[in-house]
């Protein structure tokens, strides 16, 4: 983080991002609700504010970790989109490909921006080469146990290794291995709380987002 960042990264700042990402939360939920009726239109109220919140916590917490740096954007549209598809998959099982190709398709773009503002277009490169690796990955773990990686997590898998690899292929590691050890014990908790046995679908997609956002927040 340059120190322009840091010095805009106050209390006023973050709350101010926390209160946008409310704002986009419920703004997403609307838009889904019309673009993918298959889904039974809005969630229930208590639902739509947990989704708040929680994108709420995380635009706060980026815009204290990034400031006005020009990845702010790109890991700001990770939060609100992710947030949603965690939402969705828990909820369908589900992750919806408009959704999935928003996230690629709207990290390309601001990392492009980020990179073209910047003039560094190596972190760029290192972010196409992590979603293609990661997508590869996750391809060959689902061929090799589709009863474990869903296509659906697979599709995640790009938009995710592309957001860590911008960051370093240090982060594009341990993010990705981080999502299976969430994706572990989320297992072990359902089944100890006896809401899942061994062979319950368990959503993936929630501790693959997880798992990206921590390590963005917590990369040094």
């Amino acid at each position: 983080m340059t120190s322009a960042g840091i010095a805009s990264a106050g209390p006023l700042f973050a709350l101010v991002m926390g209160l946008l990402g409310i704002l986009l939360s419920l703004l997403a939920d609307l838009l889904i609700a019309r673009t993918l009726p298959r889904l039974g239109g809005l969630p229930g109220v208590r639902t739509r504010i947990t989704t708040a919140a929680l994108t709420g916590v995380l635009f706060g917490a980026l815009g204290l970790r990034l400031g006005m740096e020009w990845t702010l954007p790109a890991y700001l549209a990770l939060a609100v989109v992710g947030v949603q598809l965690a939402r969705i998959d828990v909820a369908h099982h589900l992750l919806p490909n408009p959704l999935v190709l928003t996230l690629l398709v709207a990290g390309l773009a601001l990392l492009f921006l980020c990179s073209f503002a910047t003039a560094e277009w190596a972190e760029l490169l290192r972010a196409a080469a992590g979603a293609a690796i990661l997508f590869v990955i996750f391809l060959i773990l689902a061929l090799i146990s589709p009863n474990g990686i869903g296509m659906g997590d697979v599709k995640l898998a790009a938009p995710v290794g592309l957001y860590l690899g911008y960051l370093g292929w240090s982060q594009l590691f341990y993010g990705g291995a981080l999502g299976f050890v969430l994706g572990g014990i989320l297992s072990v908790v359902l089944i100890r709380l006896k809401r899942a046995n061994l062979g319950s679908e368990i959503a993936f997609g929630p501790s693959m987002l997880a798992a990206a956002l921590a390590t963005v927040l917590l990369a040094s």
